[in-house]
C-alpha cells in the first residue's frame, strides 16, 4: 500500500461537512483539523496497484465544499 498524505481546503462554512462525508468513506486511516492553509489533514493508504491520483479523484474529490487539495506522497521510511 502507498502512504499520502493529504491537506484539504473547505468552502467556508463547510470544514465539518466535509470531515463527515469523509468518515462515511471509510477510506482514510487518519484524519485531523488542522490551522493554516488547509483545513483538514488526511492520511490514507491507497491500495497496491491503483492509480493515486485516480484513487483520490474516484474516492474523494467528489465530495461537496472541497475547494483544494494537496496531496504528499511517501517513500520507504528510515
Amino acid at each position: 500500500m502507498q502512504c499520502v498524505f493529504i491537506q484539504i481546503r473547505c468552502k467556508p462554512g463547510t470544514t465539518y461537512a466535509v470531515a463527515d462525508a469523509i468518515a462515511l468513506q471509510e477510506i482514510h486511516s487518519e484524519l485531523f483539523s488542522t490551522s493554516g492553509e488547509y483545513d483538514l489533514l488526511m492520511k490514507l493508504y491507497i491500495p497496491e496497484g491503483e492509480d493515486v491520483g485516480k484513487f483520490i479523484n474516484d474516492n474523494l474529490l467528489h465530495i461537496d465544499g472541497i475547494e483544494r487539495s494537496m496531496t504528499t506522497l511517501t517513500f520507504k521510511a528510515f
